[in-house]
C-alpha cells in the first residue's frame, strides 16, 4: 500500500493503520453524505422545497445538524447536490437502457421509457429541478447548465450510431437538441404538476421525438 511523503520515517505498521483510518473516515463521510441526500429527497417528497428546513433533513437522515454543516453550507447546496447526483445516475440509466443495435425508432422509445421510469421513481425531485432550481441563483444556474448539457450530450450520443445513420437520421445540432430537450422537460413538468400518470406521456413523447428526428424528404 502506498503512503504519502508526510509519513516518511513512520514505521510501516503505523503507516498502514493510519491509511486504514483515513479510508474509514472517507467511507463514513460518503455514508453520511448519502444519508443527508436521502433525507433531503424524503423532505421534498413530504412538502414543497420552500417549506423544508435543515431540521427536517437531519431528522429524516437520522443524523445531526453538525454532520449536515460538515457537508453542506445550507439546504440549497444540499438540494443542488441531490439533483446533480440524481440526474447523473439517470443519464447513465438511460444510456444503459438503449440497445444500439435495435431499429432507431425502438431506441428512441427505450430512451424515453428509461427517462420516464427515472421520473416516476422521484417525480418531486424532477419537478424541483425544472421549476425550483432555476430561481436559486448562480450555483443553481451552473447545475441547470450542467445537467441540461449532460442530457443534450446523451441525445446526440444516442443518435450517433449505425441504426440512425442507416435510416438517414443525422445527429441533431446543439440548438435542435436544446429545443427537443426543452419540449420533453416541459411535458414532464406539466404532467407531474397536474398529478397525472407520468407513463401516459410515453407514446406522445416517443412519437414527437421520432417526428423531430425523421429526415425531411
Amino acid at each position: 500500500m502506498r503512503t504519502s511523503a508526510r509519513y516518511a520515517g513512520v514505521p510501516d505498521c503505523c503507516k498502514t493503520v493510519r491509511v486504514a483510518e483515513l479510508l474509514t473516515l472517507r467511507e463514513d463521510d460518503a455514508a453520511h453524505r448519502r444519508r443527508l441526500l436521502a433525507g433531503m429527497a424524503a423532505a421534498v417528497a413530504e412538502r414543497p422545497y420552500s417549506q423544508v428546513t435543515v431540521a427536517d433533513i437531519v431528522r429524516l437522515a437520522r443524523t445531526s445538524r453538525r454532520t449536515f454543516y460538515q457537508h453542506f453550507a445550507d439546504k440549497q447546496e444540499c438540494l443542488v447536490a441531490l439533483i446533480e447526483d440524481s440526474h447523473r445516475r439517470l443519464v447513465a440509466d438511460i444510456a444503459g437502457a438503449v440497445d444500439r443495435t435495435a431499429p432507431w425508432t425502438d431506441q428512441v422509445r427505450q430512451a424515453i421509457e428509461a427517462w420516464i421510469a427515472g421520473v416516476q421513481a422521484d417525480p418531486r425531485a424532477t419537478l424541483n429541478w425544472i421549476r425550483i432550481v432555476p430561481a436559486l441563483g448562480p450555483d443553481a444556474h451552473a447545475l441547470m447548465r450542467g445537467t441540461l448539457g449532460a442530457y443534450a450530450d446523451l441525445i446526440r450520443s444516442l443518435a450517433d450510431n449505425p441504426a440512425f445513420a442507416g435510416a438517414g437520421v443525422r445527429v441533431p445540432s446543439p440548438p435542435e437538441t436544446t429545443m427537443l430537450l426543452g419540449a420533453l422537460r416541459e411535458l414532464i413538468a406539466t404532467t407531474v404538476e397536474d398529478g397525472e400518470d407520468i407513463t401516459g406521456i410515453i407514446e406522445v413523447a416517443t412519437d414527437f421525438t421520432i417526428r423531430v428526428l425523421t429526415p425531411r424528404s
